[in-house]
């Protein structure tokens, strides 16, 4: 099945009544439903309607309850998987106020523990000097003073030692000349900086190291639960537990790769004089 943009993360409302199809050709209730499944008939009901999000295992659980034939099967958790992906148009972020999708992230960010970060090409406001996040918005019209205030706000979850930080950066994504070379070499000692955090895991990977496959974007993910992938015309929210595991696993390909600690801050401390000479 292929799907428009827009029609990903709306699905629920069809996952659900597709379900209730399911169960009233078996000729079940919703109690009795909910008794095979050790769920509440209130689960059950939010699900059909469309209130609910179920996981993958909760959809599996009523299937095979169910008994429902494999190719019923497929169709369901395929129109699962879509409903468990989310599009996020950058001209609608745009119209919306970039400041509101700060708000957004950071509501992520306060509820999850551990952090996954590949940068490809750029690297990410939390990381960032205030001069470097200015020049990463220059091409977008309009002010953008809140946005900037935003991101650097979040930065403060940086310090919250509770949570556990990841970054991995390819070399172009540490020394794009998004800024004049002094500028650049002030963010890139920023970096070095940060490797001292204790919760902070950052490490980058020079140009001549190869890499396992060919990254194509930058990603991220939330503990096991989510994961976002960066493009030019939006972001790809995934929260099928094979998409989270599939980054994680190609983000585990990248860390073996990193050059993290010492390595790291010697090889950033190079490119930093680099700038300056």
């Amino acid at each position: 099945m292929t799907f428009e943009p827009e029609e990903l993360g709306q699905s629920w409302q069809e996952l659900g009544a597709m379900l209730r199809d399911i169960r009233k050709a078996a000729g079940l209730s919703g109690d009795r439903l909910a008794a095979r499944c050790n769920m509440s008939q209130s689960k059950v009901s939010r699900i059909e309607n469309g209130k609910a999000r179920p996981s993958l295992l909760d959809i599996e659980t009523l299937l095979t309850a169910l008994d429902t034939p494999p190719e019923v099967v497929a169709e369901v958790s395929a129109l699962a998987r879509t409903a468990n992906t989310e599009w996020q148009d950058a001209r609608g972020l745009r119209r919306k106020g970039l400041d509101k999708k700060q708000r957004e992230l950071a509501g992520l960010e306060a509820s999850s523990t551990e952090f996954r970060f590949f940068l490809l090409s750029m690297i990410t406001a939390l990381l960032s000097t205030p001069e470097y996040i200015r020049a990463s918005l220059a091409h977008i019209p309009g002010d953008h003073s809140k946005a900037v205030a935003r991101k650097l706000e979040r930065q403060e979850v940086l310090y919250d030692r509770s949570k556990r930080f990841t970054f991995i950066l390819t070399e172009q994504a540490a020394r794009s000349p998004f800024l004049p070379p002094d500028a650049m070499a002030v963010q890139l000692d920023r970096l070095a900086s940060l490797t001292h955090l204790p919760n902070v895991h950052l490490g980058v990977i020079p140009l001549g190291i190869p890499l396992p496959g060919c990254p194509l974007n930058t990603f991220t993910i939330y503990d096991d639960r989510l994961a976002t992938a960066e493009m030019s015309t939006g972001v790809m929210v995934f929260r099928d537990p094979r998409d989270v595991r599939t980054y994680a696993d190609e983000f585990a390909g990248y860390e073996e790769r990193a050059l993290f600690g010492e390595g790291c801050r010697a090889k950033l401390a190079e490119w930093s004089a680099a700038c300056r000479s």
